[in-house]
């Protein structure tokens, strides 16, 4: 991120007098850091010498994020970069209201977003430097432990496939149990579960075909492919990095830096030229910039007459089933349905791990409600429910995130309506109950220029990670368009009834066709156009009267074939009709959940360090989603302890607590901390006093807190899976139970028995 912002951040720094970090003015590394110290056992101690070596390997962002700020408060560092992006946001609404040319407005929205990420990365590097994960330790454990590995490792990989071993495929599927159970069991969602292969013409419909790509450049000898904007922007970062470079040459690449998202094919393809761009790997030329679909197509059938793609995401199966799921609902509003699957983007250069990768989870709800009744009856219980939202006012004007009740948010109309509301709130619950650190977690409400035309309103959460702000979860308010859209194009009314409690009067506005004329001129494809006409709303009928009326014709397009419609083949009526029953297009909340990163980022707030043993590594995660809940531990290897071990571990799976058995040679200890290392919530150790006292008693010991209670064999299991489905803590069982302070008898004691 802060590389992303790096020449706007110089130029920002050198306009309000702020020193630029000294990292930044060097060669990019830090050379010396200040003193880091720790409390220990009472005492200070300094970092070790290997600690200071492994900090070399850390990203440059993680060393800019960990330098301490000794010169002065915050916020008044922050001021000059606050008053940037507020002076920008200014500027942008001032175009807007004075319908400036589109190409002025995205460049200043350019601008604008630049801004905002030189904000964010000064405001991510004054926070605590024990914020930021460990993430060379954190990966390393993430593959010893086999958590997840890239795919086909042993014929070299691919990127952007993983493949997750029994440890992350536990935690993966805890995961999507909780959400079933938090969101579809708990608010009475639909599960339907659609097919991957989907068929052209439905993308089409969706805008995927058309929308759904990005730029990319090949090398011209060996045909290594590179995302166009980045390889761009990073060729310029290092040209602006020599000391030779010129102020204006600079300042020249700069503005080309901001506004990287806003040029065309055949700009992008001029500015390749004019930089000379070449392969950062091999040297070679690259060819101008193509479109590239991130979809992956294919065909379905032998025949290959039907194109088709797996789908880039799970949400148009939900809308193709609308008018059934209507029915299964016995036609009334409102309703969810939700879907859980695997969906596939072809990512030019996919990186950071489970963030961008080729082939993801994904859990999508689709709210279906009366576009004139956006209020859910379930919002006031979450009314006083406080989280860290950050609108897009806030963004504009240069301010921070802050917390916020629901309810004063949706109040105030910073939050659209209370069913958006409410969906935010139940995400923040849920992302809080799977491990998600609360302190590191904020909902980003998009600005007008991030969102789709049809969009009412939109919030991502996003989650602090070593990665910067990541978004993990969107929930957008989609109005009608996709329903709209499929409509129109299979002619099928994808509409719900409303029963009026008293008729009404209301305005119509159809098509006028002439038959006569669209039959002379499309003769058997005439039906298609009439059937077409008959379906379209309102607000795509005044559209094409506007173009009626400017240009004196427009076209439609209806399976696969295009036709023009002229004045004398169309026009426009209105009148007015008596309703009994209402037609209404339900609009559309749609919360998005990536599990993949929603996984990365309990990895990275549940991963800790041992005080005082930095060589031992343990995963916190909650109990409900933990992939084993519970650990059985003989103390050795002693045949006494076997049948303990059997009894535990059938009692155990009676009750539905997954568990692992290692009854390895190695010490307790170890043994303790290999059980840490992948999360395992709590463990039961067998000992000498559980074969020599009666009624037999065994230890229980919660992986945090790392202290034990003793309890009967008997009551283990059921105090385990009570702790694993949040009915009790680890707390109420120390007020019930003994603390484990040591074993009281040994091995000596049973041989003289």
């Amino acid at each position: 991120m802060l590389l992303k912002a790096a020449p706007t951040l110089l130029r920002i720094c050198v306009q309000t007098a702020i020193k630029p970090p000294a990292f930044y003015l060097s060669a990019g590394v830090v050379s010396s850091r200040d003193p880091l110290c720790a409390q220990h056992k009472g005492r200070l101690f300094s970092v070790s010498a290997r600690s200071l070596k492994n900090n070399k390997r850390k990203s440059l962002w993680q060393q800019f994020a960990e330098r301490r700020n000794m010169d002065g408060n915050t916020e008044e560092l922050l001021a000059p970069l606050r008053k940037a992006v507020k002076e920008q946001g200014d500027l942008v609404r001032q175009l807007k209201e004075e319908k400036a040319p589109a190409v002025d407005v995205s460049k200043a929205v350019a601008e604008l977003k630049a801004r905002k990420r030189v904000l964010e990365a000064k405001e991510l590097a004054l926070q605590p430097q024990d914020d930021i994960v460990d993430r060379p330790k954190l990966e390393d454990t993430l593959k010893r432990r086999f958590f997840y590995d890239q795919a086909f490792a042993i014929y070299g990989g691919v990127s952007g496939l993983y493949d997750f071993g029994p440890v992350g495929c536990a935690l993966k599927n805890n995961i999507i149990q909780l959400w079933r159970q938090h969101f579809i069991q708990e608010e009475q969602i639909l599960e339907i579960d659609c097919t991957m292969l989907t068929p052209e013409a439905v993308l089409k419909t969706s805008g995927h075909v058309e929308k759904f790509a990005d730029f990319m450049v090949k090398d011209v000898k060996n045909g290594e492919c590179f995302r166009a904007d980045h390889l761009l922007k990073a060729h310029l970062q290092k040209l602006m990095s020599d000391k030779k470079c010129a102020a204006e040459k600079r300042a020249e690449m700069d503005s080309v830096v901001t506004q990287l998202d806003n040029y065309s094919q055949q700009e992008l393809a001029e500015l390749f030229v004019k930089y000379n761009v070449k392969s950062p790997v091999t040297g070679n030329d690259v060819s101008p910039p193509i479109s590239f679909n991130l979809m992956f197509q294919t065909c379905i059938g032998p025949g290959g007459n039907m194109p088709g793609y797996l789908r880039p995401e799970t949400a148009q199966g939900i809308f193709l089933n609308f008018k059934r799921l209507l029915e299964f609902n016995q036609g009334k509003l409102p309703f969810a349905a939700a879907q859980i699957g695997n969906s596939f983007r072809n990512e030019i250069s996919p990186r950071s791990g489970l963030i961008r990768v080729r082939e993801f989870t994904m859990a999508e709800i689709e709210h279906f409600v009366d576009p004139n009744d956006k209020s859910h009856p379930k919002f006031q219980s979450l009314a006083d429910l406080e989280l860290t939202l950050y609108s897009s006012k806030a963004q504009t004007s240069g301010q921070s995130a802050h917390k916020m009740k629901l309810g004063d948010a949706v109040e105030q109309g910073v939050i659209n309506n209370s069913v958006l509301g409410y969906f935010i709130g139940r995400i923040y619950l849920y992302l809080v109950k799977v491990g998600v650190s609360p302190d590191k977690l904020r909902f980003r409400q998009h600005m007008d220029n991030e969102m789709a035309h049809y969009a009412c309103d939109c919030w991502d959460a996003e989650t602090k990670t070593s990665y910067g702000w990541i978004e993990i979860v969107g929930c957008a308010d989609r109005s009608c368009y996709d329903l709209t859209c499929h409509a129109r194009a299979t002619k099928v009314p994808l509409v719900a009834e409303k029963p009026l409690k008293e008729a009404k009067t209301v305005n119509v506005v159809q098509f006028d066709a002439n038959k006569g004329a669209i039959g002379k001129a499309y003769k058997k494809d005439a039906k298609l156009v009439m059937e077409y006409l008959a379906i379209c709303d309102e607000c795509y009928i005044t559209e094409q009267e506007r173009l009626l009326n400017e240009i004196g014709e427009f076209t439609i397009e209806t399976e696969g074939k295009t036709f023009k419609l002229t004045q004398d083949m169309v026009s426009v009526k209105r009148f007015q009709k008596i309703l009994h029953v209402e037609e209404i297009v339900p609009n559309v909340i749609e919360p998005s959940f990536g599990i993949g990163r929603i996984m990365y980022s309990i990895f990275e707030h549940t991963f800790h360090v041992r005080e005082g043993d930095e060589q031992r590594t343990y995963f916190s995660f909650p109990a409900t989603v933990a992939p084993y809940k519970c650990s059985v531990l003989p103390l050795s290897q002693n045949h006494e302890f076997v049948p303990f071990v059997q009894e535990l571990s059938e009692a155990l799976t009676r009750n539905g607590v997954s568990h692992k058995v290692d009854d390895s040679s190695g010490s307790i200890g170890r043994r303790y901390a290999r059980t840490d290392e992948i999360g395992v919530a709590f463990g039961i150790t067998i000992d000498f006093d559980t074969v020599n006292k009666t009624p037999h008693t065994a230890t229980l010991r919660d992986r945090d807190c790392m202290r034990q209670i003793r309890a009967e064999v008997s009551d283990l299991p059921s105090i385990v899976r009570d702790l694993a489905n949040g009915v009790t803590t680890w707390a109420e069982v120390e007020t019930k139970y003994p603390i484990f302070e040591g074993q009281e008898t040994g091995r000596k004691e049973t041989t003289e028995e």
